[in-house]
């Protein structure tokens, strides 16, 4: 019993005290193969929750694109945002493309940095210079002739955990954070305090997540199917030619997503792939819990976890210069890929690091345009990969 002069002890899983029920009740995600089920029994996804209360909030054209922000209901936690972006003017049905926003320690918001809206927040805008050469990856998609859903996946910007409490384990790691900020003479931002807090909590919603009977992944992967349904059922999307793309944890999350739904029919990971061997030693701290889930190595290596996948085809890009992944994992993992996977699969090795360049989004817009049939032409720029 708590006494008079104890605090109480803030929830762990603000905003999400409703998962647990939710994943107890809910059956194990059912796939086509037997293979794609064996990486949903290890990641533990649950069946996705039929999107509800599907509603459009505003639409806006601009610079050729028409943007229009969306929002729906799971069977836990807080209402999912996303933006559905397309060629103003455009007739349908399009090609659709999912795009999955990376990790980039930046949960505070999810989507946002893909996407161009009449305001920006700082923190999207400085994860889209960062990370995107600082472009709008889904504005950038639709201009070739995609109609294209971007949107916050567990855990991430409307989607995130309540961190304005956090719990004492989490708070305690925020609190010698703020003091060196202090002693730097720094003032945080919202977001760099909620971000900060939300590198620490990972552990925590990994720690329940497996609890649970799940993991991390396991509950991207829900959002993520969830909103490839949302995406098939929008008015103008062909729902016989989808794709997805995504950049470093996004590129884990399209890998995951092409070997879980038979929708996809080809897919774009960048700067997101590797042997798992490569990892080990020095590389395991470089990686969020989304890339770790505990046992997934028995199923295959990372590259191998492609070959449960019915997808017609997919490129994997790499960055030479790549802080996250030694260049011999990534060398390693192109010749399984091209081993598993001769006529289906397209690799390309970049100069540079961890950054989704611009030449590098025209490579792989030029690509999904051509395997998903979009009809416009991508002004490509002039950097060439490597073999």
């Amino acid at each position: 019993m708590r006494t008079a002069d104890q605090p109480a002890r803030p929830s762990a899983i603000a905003g999400y005290e409703d998962w647990p029920r939710f994943v107890r009740n809910q059956p194990r995600y059912q796939t086509a193969t037997a293979g794609a089920q064996e990486l949903s029994d290890a990641l533990g996804v649950p069946a996705q929750a039929s999107p509800t209360d599907v509603t459009v909030h505003w639409e806006e054209t601009y610079d050729g694109v028409t943007t229009s922000q969306l929002s729906w209901q799971l069977g836990f936690g807080p209402r999912t945002t996303g933006w559905l972006v397309r060629p103003a003017g455009g007739s349908g049905p399009l090609p659709g493309v999912l795009a999955l926003h990376c990790h980039g320690g930046n949960k505070f918001g999810g989507a946002d940095r893909l996407v161009e809206l009449p305001l920006t927040h700082p923190s999207a805008a400085e994860a889209r210079a960062g990370h995107y050469d600082g472009r709008a990856l889904a504005a950038e998609i639709a201009r070739a002739g995609f109609a294209v859903l971007a949107h916050d996946t567990f855990a991430w910007g409307s989607r995130r955990f309540d961190l304005s409490e956090p719990p004492w384990r989490t708070a305690s790691a925020l609190e010698a954070r703020k003091s060196q900020w202090r002693e730097d003479g720094v003032v945080p931002s919202d977001a760099e305090l909620y971000n900060a807090a939300a590198g620490y909590h990972e552990d925590t919603v990994a720690k329940t997540a497996g609890l649970l009977g799940t993991s991390l992944a396991g509950m991207v992967a829900h959002d993520d199917l969830a909103a490839l349904d949302v995406l098939a059922s929008l008015p103008g999307v062909d729902p016989g030619r989808l794709g997805c793309i995504g950049f470093s944890g996004g590129g884990g999350r399209a890998l995951t997503l092409a070997a879980l739904s038979p929708r996809i029919r080809n897919y774009v990971v960048t700067c997101m792939m590797t042997t798992c061997e490569s990892l080990l030693p020095a590389y395991l701290d470089a990686h969020s819990w989304l890339l770790q889930t505990p046992g997934l190595w028995k199923l295959g290596d990372w590259p191998e976890l492609t070959a449960r996948s019915g997808a017609d085809g997919f490129l994997v890009q790499y960055a030479l210069a790549d802080q996250l992944f030694p260049e011999a994992g990534m060398r390693d993992a192109h010749r399984i890929l091209a081993s598993l996977h001769p006529d289906s699969y397209a690799g390309r090795f970049w100069p540079g690091g961890h950054v989704f360049t611009a030449g590098m989004q025209d490579e792989a817009i030029t690509y999904l345009a051509g395997t998903l049939g979009a009809g416009t032409s991508v002004q490509t720029h002039s950097t060439v990969p490597t073999p």
